[in-house]
Parts: C-alpha cells; sequence; structure tokens
C-alpha cells in the first residue's frame, strides 16, 4: 500500500521500521521541524527523518499543515493512507481528507482513556496495572476517533515510565502491521465519549514530592517522571532528583529522611519510601546508598 508516515520522536520509530519491512511502499515522511539541541543549540533532526533519510524516503517538515499549499503538497504524493505516530501535530480536515483509505494513529494508551500528549506517564502515575496501543481512525478532535484494534500489556509494579514507553512503541508497530493486513475486514467501534480521560503534557513543575501522600502515590510519581522530568525534593538546600524508590514499611513524620540500614529512607503519608536511585545537584546518577556513604546522616533530616 502506497503511504505516507508522519511521526517525530523515538516512539513513531519501530511503526515506519514495520512497514518498511512488510513491504509498504512509504511515499514520504513528514515530521516536525529539526529543533536546537544542547549547549551549542545545534540543529538535531527527529528520530524518524534520520531513519527516512537511511531509506532515500523524501521527508517533510512543514511548519504547519494548515495552509493550502502544503495540503496540494500532501495531495500530490497520493498516499493510500496516512500513518500517524505521535506526529506532534493536529491534522486539519483537509490533511483528514486526502487519502482515500483515511488516516489511522498509533496511540500509547487504551482508548478513550488517556487521550492527550502524555498517556503513556498517565498511566503510569496513576497506578493503572494495565495499558496498551489502540489503532484509531483519526477524526477532528484529539484521539477521539473511532478504534480499529488494541493491545493490552500489564505494567509492572516499579515499571518506569521510560520502559514502558519502550514496550509500547514496539507493541504498537506490531499492532500497526496487523491492523493494515486486516483494514478491509475491521468494523470499526466507536469510543464511549463517558469513558474519555485526558493525558496533559507532563511539566517539570509536576516533579515536586509532597512526602504528606502515600508511598506508593510517591513510587508512582517517581516512576511516571522517569526519565523526564523527573520526581525532585530539596536535601540540605539542594535539588535532588529521584529516579527510582521502592515502597518499605515504615511509619514517621513525613518527608523526614533516615538512614535505615545504609538506605536513603523517606517517611511519607502512610509507609516509607527508599531512595534507591538519584541525582545530586549538579552530580551524576547514582544509587542512593552511595550517596549516604559519601555523605553520612548524623542524624534525620527534613526534606522538601
Amino acid at each position: 500500500m502506497r503511504i505516507v508516515f508522519m511521526g517525530t520522536p523515538d516512539f513513531a520509530v519501530p511503526s515506519l521500521e514495520a512497514l518498511l519491512k512488510a513491504g509498504h511502499e512509504i511515499a514520504a515522511v513528514y515530521t516536525q521541524p529539526d529543533k536546537p539541541k544542547g549547549r551549542g543549540h545545534k540543529l538535531q533532526a527527529p528520530p524518524v527523518k534520520e531513519l527516512a533519510l537511511q531509506h532515500n524516503i523524501p521527508v517533510y517538515q512543514p511548519v504547519t499543515l494548515r495552509k493550502p499549499e502544503a495540503i496540494e503538497e500532501l495531495r500530490a504524493l497520493e498516499p493510500e493512507l496516512i500513518v500517524v505516530a505521535a506526529y506532534g501535530k493536529i491534522l486539519p480536515v483537509d490533511a483528514l481528507n486526502v487519502p482515500p483509505r483515511g488516516c489511522i494513529n498509533v496511540h500509547g494508551s487504551l482508548l478513550p482513556k488517556y487521550r492527550g500528549a502524555a498517556p503513556i506517564q498517565w498511566a503510569v502515575l496513576n497506578g493503572d496495572p494495565v495499558t496498551g496501543v489502540t489503532i484509531q481512525q483519526m477524526g477532528e478532535g484529539v484521539d477521539t476517533g473511532d478504534m480499529l484494534s488494541k493491545a493490552e500489556t500489564e505494567i509492572g509494579a516499579n515499571e518506569t515510565s521510560g520502559e514502558l514507553f519502550d514496550r509500547l512503541m514496539v507493541l504498537g508497530a506490531e499492532l500497526l502491521i496487523d491492523t493494515i493486513d486486516r483494514l478491509d475486514s475491521i468494523v470499526l467501534v466507536p469510543q464511549n465519549e463517558a469513558e474519555a480521560t485526558h493525558a496533559a503534557m507532563i511539566s517539570k513543575e509536576m516533579g515536586a514530592i509532597d512526602w504528606t501522600r502515600s508511598a506508593q502515590e510517591v513510587h508512582n510519581q517517581v516512576r511516571g517522571l522517569n526519565p523526564w522530568p523527573a520526581a525532585f525534593c530539596t536535601v540540605d538546600g539542594k535539588k535532588m532528583k529521584i529516579f527510582r524508590t521502592m515502597i518499605v514499611s515504615a511509619q514517621g513524620e513525613p518527608g523526614v529522611l533516615t538512614n535505615k540500614g545504609g538506605e536513603m529512607t523517606v517517611y511519607c503519608g502512610r509507609d516509607a519510601v527508599v531512595l534507591t536511585e538519584i541525582q545530586p545537584e549538579n552530580g551524576k546518577r547514582m544509587r542512593g546508598s552511595d550517596y549516604l556513604r559519601g555523605h553520612p546522616l548524623e542524624k534525620d533530616i527534613k526534606v522538601q
């Protein structure tokens, strides 16, 4: 099938790879414009663009698809189908109407739950036991179109958003190929609007830990914000990022950091968490126990 692929980050790469391996004709790839990165602000190409160039696939990086010339450019490619995976732009109606087979989207949740920008992180933040991917027919709203297929997977008790992200992008690629193979026979399933939830963008401010919450809630926050932006607290007046924790049964004043058996342990509103992987301000990521050896606690201290 002649396909235009639209995607930008790592999440979209396995889907494009799978389409190529399955023998589909990729007429072009649409991705976000290159962005400055690092101290030198050197322009860096999105991962999807890098893969496309390796396969000599034409790459388009329009700032917007809402201009008539952008739609004409897309129409000239004559795609039978448009496949979208984490493109990062909302497709206008004129774009949705270009391919005769429509536009389908690889979404990292079990729709209608977690529509929006950060479905994987919110599933972990909320402590969900199960998530998955959905292939949907795209409509005018954000992730509102009818569903073509779903695949479920359990979320590990200690699994981070980054780890789940890596699994779901592969699961999504596999489901995408299976769905396209069965496209003519699949019956579309409308989403139940009453069950819809929104997965808003993640911000750095969400990393601040409230130690009056339960250890389970803090643990979910740490997992959900790993690798970015990372949960954090203030220890001795300096910011400390927390990347991994372990829940332990212990009671004490919320926010008090203590040394229990050589481990950094912080009491929460219910139970406590061991800070198993941390990053001190201006330092490297390390085990919490290693940090304690270099910064021994003479007495319990309050962290913010």
